[in-house]
């Protein structure tokens, strides 16, 4: 009786019919699936709400398929495409635009209400793994809505009226608008701890995602309508909608990364990610505006718009990334350096916040010093380094008032947040209401010198009778820089000042 021999040690034994290669790669991507993946789909297949939108969704497809059958039955030619993809869209858009994010939302939600978080995190997944699960599950999800709403969006095209350029458009921007706002919706889930907090949270996310949707079939029509007759190159729409993508891409990236510093550990580098991402967007924008830039053969209008918006959207993001909690665990000091800035604390956000500020504003400010001669180039310049200065002059504010005193009320993030918005509103409201009381114009120059939106159009507006054709002379502009780069000293000695009482004995 003969023996068979036995496999070599570690070798792996593939099923029949299957070869050792691909049972071994097989095997790989089974251990590189995020088992919460399979966990969360299997879950959302079995609940009602999958089975009552699913199946809603292809009765309204169906009966307004019908109609479209019923309407041009018969017809020598009909041109009804444009109208029937919009209808379809419209039953996507209730899915994937409200649906899938507020499930997302709910997901999250009900794990740190259940006290179920930490279970997960017995797993040994981590975070980051835990949330690319979530979002990769829901994708699948709409994924599965889009694929029964597919073939009636093609119905559309054998419509006429619309062509397959504009139909792959629209398809692409709903796609990446729905990837943002399921990241949305999962950052959302991470902001509030408390009952009443939660609640707001809800309550905001339902409003956005109710305006966002119209939102989303505004577009979604004014293409159609434009531009579905017949596909044609419109360069400036073109890059309008590539920044729109680049811009829902990025800022969905950041949410993903705030959300899982929001739920890692104070002992972890927390902040690494979410700055890292803020840092490489900022960096990956510039080089896009300066290459569209160039492309339009260096017309002043690109570094003067996209750089005001660029500052906005660094105030904003410089307003969570400064407000950071005070010091940071015991291991993570001890590599901690004064150029550290990716490192935990508000000290080093706050002066990452402030670098990124004043050099999105120098580098916009250079292009325009090299862009085609004209004389705007100085008007936005100028309104373009103000705005960048009033932003580090309100962050520096609030920091002062809620961290300067000892007392830790005004102290928390939240609270720092919310004293920004109101230092903002004051220093916005307050000018034109005192010069309604001193019998002066409402946007009079010098009352509203610290007024961050009539001080950035006035730096910006010309006036041909004053000496250098300017409502606000260069000085003014020099000494708000210099005030802004004082508040912004003092604001970063009380961070150093706390986080030194932080990590005292």
């Amino acid at each position: 009786m003969s023996t068979q021999a036995s496999p070599a040690s570690g070798a792996t034994e593939s099923a029949p019919g299957v070869p050792a290669a691909a049972s071994d790669r097989w095997e790989k991507w089974g251990d590189r699936l995020n088992p919460l993946v399979v966990k969360e789909v299997r879950q959302g297949l079995r609940t009602r709400v999958f089975w009552v939108s699913f199946g809603l969704l292809l009765l309204a497809c169906l009966v307004l398929s019908l109609i479209a059958y019923a309407n041009v039955h018969g017809a020598a030619y009909s041109r009804e495409g444009r109208a029937y993809f919009f209808s379809f869209f419209v039953c996507l858009g209730l899915v994937h635009f409200g649906v899938i994010p507020f499930n997302a939302y709910r997901s999250l939600a009900r794990e740190r209400e259940d006290e179920t978080w930490s279970l997960l995190l017995l797993t040994g997944l981590g975070p980051r793994r835990i949330l690319r699960g979530k979002v990769t599950s829901f994708l699948v999800q709409a994924a599965l809505y889009a694929s029964a709403v597919g073939p009636f969006l093609l119905f559309s095209y054998f419509l006429n009226g619309i062509d397959l350029p504009t139909i792959l458009m629209v398809l692409l921007m709903g796609g990446a608008w729905l990837v943002f706002l399921t990241l949305v919706s999962v950052c959302a889930a991470t902001l509030a701890d408390s009952r009443m907090g939660r609640a707001f949270v809800r309550f905001a996310l339902v409003g956005a995602l109710v305006v966002t949707f119209f939102q989303s079939l505004t577009f979604a029509f004014v293409v159609t309508q434009d531009r579905g007759s017949g596909f044609s190159f419109d360069r400036d729409f073109f890059l309008g909608l590539g920044a729109a993508f680049w811009l829902l891409l990025s800022d969905g990236w950041l949410l993903f990364e705030a959300a899982v510093a929001r739920l890692s550990l104070v002992t972890e580098d927390y902040t690494r990610h979410p700055r890292r991402a803020l840092v490489v967007q900022t960096v990956l924008t510039f080089a896009g505006m300066a290459a569209v830039w160039w492309y339009l053969d260096r017309k002043n209008e690109v570094p003067g718009v996209v750089g005001l918006f660029g500052v906005l959207h660094l105030i904003l993001t410089g307003l969570f990334t400064a407000t950071d909690v005070d010091g940071q665990s015991r291991p993570l000091r001890a590599g901690t350096r004064p150029w550290s800035l990716f490192k935990p604390g508000a000290v080093r956000g706050f002066r990452l916040a402030v670098l990124l500020l004043m050099g999105w504003a120098a580098a916009c400010v250079a292009l325009l010093w090299v862009s085609e001669s004209s004389t705007d180039n100085v008007r936005m310049g100028r309104a373009l380094v103000a705005l960048a200065l009033y932003g580090v002059l309100y962050l520096s504010v609030a920091l002062l008032l809620g961290r300067m005193p000892r007392s830790g009320r005004f102290a928390s993030p939240v609270a720092v947040r919310l004293l920004f918005v109101m230092v903002g509103v004051m220093g916005s409201g307050l000018p034109p209401l005192l010069a309604v009381f001193l019998n002066l114009e409402g946007d009079d120059a010098l009352l509203n010198l610290l007024n961050p939106v009539m001080g950035t159009f006035n730096f910006g507006r010309r006036d041909w009778s004053s000496p250098d054709g300017f409502v606000l002379p260069h000085w003014l502009l020099l000494c708000m820089g210099l005030v802004a780069l004082l508040a912004a000293f003092a604001a970063d000695r009380v961070l150093v000042e706390r986080e030194r009482r932080a990590h005292a004995p």
